[in-house]
């Protein structure tokens, strides 16, 4: 049965690319923690505040 994982994290400017860094580390340590093997989809998208700015970001993780 696949399950799904999200995984959100804040962007500020000029530290966006360390965070990204931060956030793939998170989902990394998640995967090798829980053993995953099989991974169907991995997606990410943006959240905007009432303005249309980005602030931050959410990674869905689909695994068996």
């Amino acid at each position: 049965m696949a399950k799904v994982k999200t995984f959100t994290s804040d962007l500020r400017i000029f530290k966006t690319a360390g965070q990204l860094d931060s956030l793939d580390q998170q989902v990394n340590d998640f995967l090798e923690s829980s053993n995953i093997k099989t991974i169907h989809s991995v997606s990410d998208t943006t959240a905007a505040d009432d303005t249309g700015a980005t602030i931050g970001i959410i990674r869905v993780l689909a695994y068996d």
